[in-house]
């Protein structure tokens, strides 16, 4: 079975080639960036070479995707051609070559201004049953290619999985007082409880949801390291996330006072991976208590393939010495 791979010089397109090539899998990188995995050079915006690379395909894994960081730098119309017309030429043509699953990749940001309740309320429980509220162009052309893979599924038959990812990316937080509250493995382990991944486990759901699409049809499934909190510590995490921390996941506290760390003072969301572990068969295996453990045995909080990919960044070059060009896209 060979495996289409878009935006395979991309961070998890990156990840999802190293995994597939080490395991001796047959599998085509597309990216319009060079890259030691990306075999096709070109756009998917462009149907002819989307068309070219789809011969032979059996599964399409697409990760390809302008991202949050970019709605400051490009055009609205860009995101509509890339994330939107480049996953239309997709599904086309998988169409025309009966490829037996597409899994898209898609973002727990498309649900925009959902995710976050106004100040007094509970935390948000965000499970597959919340309507998104996109709030940029990203968040709206990412829901449309969602809808367009429903869409083929319904009118052609084409077995279709879009996985909702959480936070995996190693690039600092867009929120620049996010940054200077919290050192950034700081910030990155306290969201494994509530909105963060590990790029190794992203690549399984990845894997798994190609191999179960034909029995599953079509579903969108929140891609997330497994919480330890429960529907009924929403309030609370809201007012006083280190007491809810401390009785749903202990033993991190000596760990953190030796690195100098804090916990966020508050929580405003929880992603539920429930659904994608019921009918995936999706077991992630990194979620806080195994990064607390991680960080105690090895010093850091990556695994061997996180490493091996390192940062990529967004974009090119700094702005004023800042990693983004606006804050908190």
């Amino acid at each position: 079975m060979t495996i289409l791979v878009t935006g395979s010089s991309g961070h998890l397109g990156e990840a999802l080639m190293r995994t597939l090539r080490e395991a001796g899998r047959s599998a085509i990188g597309l990216d319009i960036v060079p890259g030691p995995f990306t075999d096709c050079l070109g756009s998917i915006v462009n149907r002819n070479c989307a068309a070219r690379c789809m011969a032979g395909i059996e599964t399409v894994l697409h990760p390809a995707t302008l991202h949050k960081p970019h709605v400051a730098t490009h055009p609205r119309e860009a995101f509509v051609k890339t994330n939107v017309l480049g996953t239309l030429n997709l599904l086309e043509e998988a169409v025309r070559a009966q490829v037996r699953s597409f899994v898209m990749t898609s973002t727990t940001s498309a649900l925009g201004d959902a995710l976050r309740p106004p100040p007094g309320e509970p935390a948000a429980w965000i499970d597959e049953r919340v309507a998104p509220v996109p709030k940029n162009i990203y968040g709206v052309t990412k829901t449309a290619a969602e809808d367009l893979c429903g869409l083929f599924h319904r009118n052609e038959g084409l077995a279709c999985v879009v996985l909702r990812t959480s936070r995996f990316f190693p690039e600092e937080d867009d929120d620049s007082q996010a940054r200077e509250a919290f050192a950034d493995d700081n910030a990155k382990v306290n969201e494994f409880l509530f909105r963060r991944a590990a790029i190794e486990d992203v690549v399984d759901a990845h894997l798994l949801a190609a191999e179960r699409a034909p029995a599953v049809g079509f579903g969108k499934y929140i891609v997330s390291a497994t919480t330890p909190f429960r529907r009924e510590d929403l309030a609370r995490l809201r007012a006083d996330a280190p007491a809810v921390v401390r009785e749903r996941a202990p033993g991190w506290e000596d760990e953190y006072a030796r690195r100098g760390w804090r916990m966020f003072a508050s929580i405003d969301r929880v992603y539920d991976n429930a659904l994608a572990r019921r009918h995936l068969g999706w077991r992630p295996k990194w979620d806080f208590e195994a990064v607390i453990a991680r960080l105690r045995e090895t010093g850091d909080i990556r695994g061997p393939l996180a490493k091996a990919i390192g940062e990529k960044g967004y974009h090119p070059e700094r702005f004023e010495g800042r990693p983004y060009p606006v804050n908190g896209l």
